[in-house]
């Protein structure tokens, strides 16, 4: 983007506020409305987004960027009475990241800027605690030098544990200023070493160069990674936040911690939240220390702990909605160093929105935009069976719920690896950091010895869904030795099986078994919402998703090839099938009667093949009607190709070959080998299929159409009531479906004469090629209906074979950021949305009253579905589980879009 000389790139904590995230990121917008709020947020400056945009693009920072910095420097430096690192009495600021969207840990914080060998004295004096102060100092280096100056943070691990092994002591608060100026002196060697060159001790030169640090680290792997998970884009920037620094490490009276307004793990109310006296705030989040529960802060220090408690309430009422808090206590002095909407699991999620709407906070169209399908999901998965034998070999703190169980692994790069060979695998670590991202994405649970449910594994994992173990303390994980050990001295090695429940914070020692989820048992009718703890996130989902189905318009089909699918999709909440895929009533046993009618050399052959599978058809039929009796369904013709109905060409040959080196009879096998090879296709996706089918094979879709018209009479004839509608699959042009319609009138005409009942059957198609979907209006003179099936569309469009492309080359296209994500999983807007959006406004120009809906996998993605709300479709079809999960997007569709409209 190119710079506008009249752009503000600083703004001062007094002057923003929390509607500015685009501008000053979510951590700047917050502490400017805390400073509003008049809250106790120590001054600071935050440089704008745009300031990050301009870097990034042009390599360099905007040509006003140091002067507007200068300018709010010499501001604060006013405000606070000391200039930044002077030697007598210096002021220090800290440096920190913050994007419009929480990204926690993965981009650069500098703490202590400021602090030199000069300077540092001078805060000795001032505090009168020389070991703080060189504590201070050997943080900053260590910081400075790993996240600006790229130096191996490990390089200064070793050399910290080096210097409290010579002393004999367990952690780095036991060290004293004589041996915390060993390991400052240390550290220098190892920048020197590292970079060629000096720690620099000139205090704006060590500012401006973490501000960079922080520009470059929105571009780091970890962050994008991160980025692509979470779908952020990636155009967004970071702003950069420098703050006054106060210090929770000036001793026992000092401390700082992190706070939740509410559980994140479970919604509910009460005092969340870790505390670590002497400490600053990376202490907490890293886990490298294990925390205080926050409730221990009152009796630490009550006077903080009523003061923060109050805050707590004030941040909460205000933003309506759980909040997530930094502080830090300075020598009994409470700062509040940060806010935001916390992250919080599915379960939170649902049970915190009821709440706020029962405490009149937020009304119930605000509910229904506070939870998402993907949380939804999440509560969907199985559990783990308490009544079963397992053994348990530690607890730790239930972080993020959820039944995981997979190989135990020691490190990211196996879980990756191991994932990819098709392994589930448990990351166990001491403590999880941002490089551990792409082993968290790869594992079904994480699990760590040390931390709270502040911690990086704990947040990340909760933003991911994942399931997560925090601070196990009993368990010793040695990762160099990649095992971990239990309090009784039992060894897990890498590769041993484990069970990690988030909810309960258990850890198990090999595969223990699950049990459905109480929110499938209520979508299934088999729960009511009651008392306990399960009982009252059913009732939170319960009240949600009441309010999704008042609201919404979409309406929610199944896609369901037998009664058993449709009995459950009608109990999970269906409106009707949507898609009935007729060929999988042609497998199993059946195969018989469709080889006959492949290898049928007279027409009287063929027909007495399709005379076989007609009654079959029509039982199937008449089972689904009834499932569905009152629900429209929709019976998609035969689709794939023939051959697939057929045995596979290498195992037939070998079978043939077989039979004639043995003499044994093999005519038939014989002849099935010539059908293969006669109907063998180089790509049969896109050759003899779908309404090909029933132009060339004569009988083929009419036996069909007879056997759904029969069906249905039957259905009348017992007094139920089928909804059906007939629909042709891979119609390229109108012509085809106006001879296959010509057709089906006839079938259906002579059944209703013969049957005496009336019958009322739809007719429509597929629109699942671009041509059709760009002829849409000349289509629609023969459809009564249309539905997408965007799986063949993504591929047509795309010149994608959906069966090869994911394995072989997606992965490098979302690395790279060709895609945010599959086309597959999620619609492509632009290119296969921008016809299913043309289709659909060329449909009903021809046919004002047409049924518009989609039946492809994108009918259950929720960011999908939002979609399809916004271009006008009727109904969207997808698997029977995904049901309740559309049926909380449509309604979450329809209230945003309301909210927009009335904006």
């Amino acid at each position: 983007m190119s710079e506008n000389n009249d752009q503000k790139f600083v703004y001062d904590f007094t002057e923003g506020n929390r509607d500015l995230k685009d501008l000053l990121g979510g951590k700047g917008a917050n502490l400017a409305e805390m400073t509003n709020l008049g809250l106790p947020v120590p001054p600071g400056f935050t440089i704008t987004t745009e300031a990050c945009k301009v870097y990034l693009e042009s390599g360099s920072e905007p040509v006003a960027l140091r002067d507007e910095v200068s300018a709010h420097l010499d501001a604060l430096e006013k405000k606070m009475g000391k200039k930044l690192g002077q030697a007598d009495d210096p002021l220090l600021v800290s440096v920190r990241s913050g994007a419009k969207f929480s990204m926690p840990g993965m981009m650069d914080t500098v703490l202590n800027i400021g602090l030199s060998d000069e300077s540092v004295a001078g805060l000795a004096r001032q505090a009168d605690n020389e070991r703080f102060a060189w504590d201070s100092y050997r943080r900053l280096i260590q910081m400075f030098g790993k996240t600006v100056l790229g130096v191996d943070g490990e390089l200064f691990e070793d050399a910290l544990d080096e210097v409290k092994t010579a002393k004999k002591v367990a952690s780095d608060t036991d060290l004293d200023a004589a041996d915390l100026k060993k390991v400052v002196k240390q550290f220098k060697k190892i920048v020197k070493a590292g970079t060629g060159r000096d720690f620099p001790q000139d205090p704006r030169e060590q500012m401006d160069l973490a501000i960079e640090a922080v520009f470059n680290s929105w571009n780091t792997d970890r962050a994008k990674l991160y980025r692509r998970q979470e779908r952020i884009p990636g155009d967004l920037g970071t702003a950069v936040n420098v703050c006054s620094m106060v210090f929770g490490n000036l001793g026992p009276d000092s401390g700082t911690g992190v706070a939740f307004t509410r559980d994140p793990a479970s919604g509910h109310q009460g005092v969340y939240g870790d505390y670590l006296q002497n400490a600053q705030g990376e202490d907490v989040v890293a886990g490298i220390r294990n925390t205080v529960p926050l409730a221990d802060l009152e009796s630490i220090d009550k006077t903080s702990y009523d003061q923060l408690m109050h805050i707590m309430e004030t941040l909460e009422t205000h933003y309506k909605d759980l909040c997530d808090i930094e502080f830090t206590i300075e020598r009994g002095q409470l700062w509040m160093l940060q806010t935001r909407v916390g992250k919080r699991t599915a379960g939170a999620a649902f049970r915190i929105a009821t709440q706020l709407v029962d405490q009149g906070l937020i009304d119930e169209a605000e509910a229904l935009q506070r939870v998402n399908g993907a949380q939804l999901a999440q509560l969907m998965f199985p559990k783990f069976d308490e009544d079963a034998k397992a053994e348990q070999i530690g607890r730790g703190i239930a972080a993020s719920p959820g039944a995981a169980v997979g190989k135990a692994v020691f490190d990211s790069y196996t879980a990756v690896k191991w994932s990819r060979s098709g392994e589930k695998v448990i990351l166990i670590r001491r403590e999880t950091n941002p490089d551990d991202l792409d082993g968290m994405i790869a594992a079904e649970g994480i699990l760590t010895s040390r931390g709270g449910k502040t911690s990086h594994a704990a947040v990340v994992a909760r933003g991911m869904g994942k399931t997560c173990v925090c601070g196990a303390e009993e368990l010793e994980v040695d990762t160099k030795r990649r095992r971990m050990t239990t309090a009784d001295g039992q060894v897990v090695e890498e590769g041993d099986v484990v069970s990690v429940d988030g909810s309960t914070g258990k850890v198990y020692l090999g595969e223990v078994p699950v049990v459905p989820s109480p929110v499938v048992e209520y979508f299934e009718g088999r729960m009511h919402a009651g008392a306990d703890d399960a009982d009252e996130l059913v009732a939170a989902v319960h009240r949600i998703m009441a309010y999704a189905d008042r609201v919404r318009r979409l309406r929610v089909r199944a896609n369901a090839d037998n009664a058993e699918d449709a009995n459950r999709a009608r109990r999970f909440g269906a409106q009707g099938i949507g898609l009935c895929r007729t060929e999988h009533m042609f497998l199993g046993e059946r195969r018989q009667y469709v080889e006959r009618l492949i290898l049928a050399d007279t027409d009287a052959e063929r027909d007495q093949a399709l005379d076989a599978l007609l009654p079959l058809q029509q039982t199937d039929f008449v089972e689904l009607f009834e499932a569905m009796d009152g629900l429209p369904v929709t019976v998609r013709l035969l689709d794939p190709p023939l051959h697939e109905f057929l045995p596979d060409i290498t195992e037939l040959s070998v079978r043939v070959a077989l039979a004639e080196s043995r003499k044994e009879p093999h005519e038939n096998d014989l002849r099935l080998l010539q059908a293969v090879h006669r109907l063998h296709e180089q790509n049969p996706m896109l050759g003899l299929r779908g309404v090909r089918l029933g132009l060339v094979i004569p009988g083929l879709f009419t036996m069909q159409v007879r056997a759904i018209a029969e069906a249905a009479a039957q259905r009348i004839d017992a007094k139920g009531d089928p909804r059906v509608e007939i629909m042709i699959p891979l119609v390229g042009t109108v012509q085809e479906l106006e001879i296959v319609r010509e057709e089906a009138e006839q079938v259906i005409a002579e059944v209703q004469a013969r049957t005496g009942v009336e019958l009322k059957l739809a007719l429509g198609t597929m629109i699942e090629l671009p041509r059709a979907a760009v002829t849409a209006g000349q289509i629609a003179e023969a459809a009564e209906f249309f539905s997408f099936g965007t799986n063949d569309l993504t591929q047509t469009v795309w010149g994608f074979s959906r069966d090869d492309v994911e394995a072989s080359f997606f992965t490098a296209y979302l690395e790279k950021g060709i895609f945010g994500v599959s086309p597959f999983e999620t619609i492509d807007k632009d290119g296969v949305g921008a016809l299913v959006r043309s289709a659909v406004q060329a449909g009903r120009a021809t046919r004002p009253d047409i049924k518009l809906g989609v039946c492809g996998e994108h009918g259950g993605d929720p960011e999908s579905v939002h979609f399809f709300h916004e271009v006008g479709l009727d109904y969207v079809s997808c698997s029977p589980f995904r049901i309740p999960v559309a049926r909380l997007e449509a309604g979450r569709a329809a209230a945003e879009s309301k909210g927009s409209d009335s904006r």
